[in-house]
């Protein structure tokens, strides 16, 4: 079997070839800017790898891969436009480089080529089939997103709405990735459940993983410097266990440095750390982490490939999950 580095590989080179609409220029340059960024391609890679464990030729499956990561990209677009993010990937974002007017308009006709580009699946009652799941993906995505602007004004979000709003806006897509990439190689139903499922727990464990580095991480490995949903007063997974397990003062402490709007950045991200290693969050985080990653695993059990594909596809999970702090 490939490596994921060798998918990816192979992704990028397809990627490359594409042109994404040439006039007006106006409308398709901000496109094959953002297209250009890099980024790990981890969702097309999923879908290829998944699709491999079926088939071992991946070129049919190519155009679903370039239709995942294109809707990923607008929605980093719009995402971008909606936080008044300056960067992406260490570079303007396609607002602050070309305009909002301009974002918007190539946000959305990058969300109708994801679209065009699963009409050239050969088979169609697989284009049936994927369009039905990319579109109820697409909407998901866009609750999640909601619902993390929802939260911003908030003072009531559980922990449970939390990992309910991650599942959509993150790990639903991992899923989606990977059911189409079982589809598109021959998978039946079943199994193509089973991987949908695996991947929307392990994006799950994914994103709970990222907001602990994010506190947390070393910044040499996790490629930022720590700290940043602090500052943004996000709700993250950490933030909501402290509240639930704090004493009043503590408690107090830490909604006065949420609501403060003069306050000194490093001095901010340190009480918050303090606060949440003195009640252990860091440890609540890499339990409920692990629990999801088991239930992920739980699910490759009874999947119709040979032994030797589902521990490459487990070796995958453990891989992902073991960036360390």
């Amino acid at each position: 079997m490939q490596t994921l580095h060798q998918i990816q590989s192979e992704f990028q080179e397809y990627l490359d070839q594409q042109t994404f609409g040439t006039e007006p220029d106006n409308l398709y340059l901000p496109v094959r800017y953002i297209m250009s960024l890099g980024g790990k391609r981890l969702r097309p890679a999923v879908l290829l790898l998944c699709h491999k464990l079926f088939n071992d030729n991946i070129a049919p499956a190519m155009p679903a891969a370039l239709a995942i990561e294109v809707f990923h990209n607008f929605t980093l677009v719009h995402d971008d436009i909606m936080d008044q993010a300056p960067l992406r990937r260490g570079q303007p974002t396609v607002h602050h480089k070309y305009g909002t007017n301009k974002a918007i308009l190539s946000g959305d006709v990058m969300l109708v080529l994801a679209y065009q580009y699963l009409l050239r699946l050969e088979n169609p009652d697989l284009i049936t089939n994927i369009s039905k799941l990319f579109t109820k993906t697409a909407i998901e995505v866009c609750e999640g997103q909601q619902m993390d602007m929802d939260f911003e004004e908030r003072t009531d979000v559980t922990v449970d709405e939390y990992i309910r709003m991650i599942e959509l806006k993150t790990s639903v897509l991992v899923a989606a990735a990977m059911k189409i990439g079982a589809l598109t190689g021959g998978a039946g139903e079943n199994d193509a459940k089973r991987l949908y499922e695996f991947g929307r727990n392990l994006g799950i464990a994914f994103q709970l993983q990222d907001d602990l580095l994010d506190s947390f991480g070393d910044p040499e490995k996790f490629g930022k410097q720590p700290g940043g949903d602090i500052l943004q007063n996000k709700k993250t997974y950490l933030f909501l266990k402290a509240l639930e397990l704090a004493d009043a003062d503590t408690k107090t402490e830490l909604l006065n440095w949420y609501s403060a709007t003069d306050f000194d950045e490093g001095k901010k991200i340190q009480s918050v750390k303090g606060i949440f290693s003195k009640l252990e969050i860091p440890a609540h985080t890499e339990q409920l982490k692990t629990a999801f990653e088991e239930k992920a695993l739980g699910r490759l059990s009874g999947l119709n490939v040979s032994p030797d594909r589902i521990e490459w596809l487990r070796a995958f999970a453990k891989r992902l999950m073991q960036r360390k702090f």
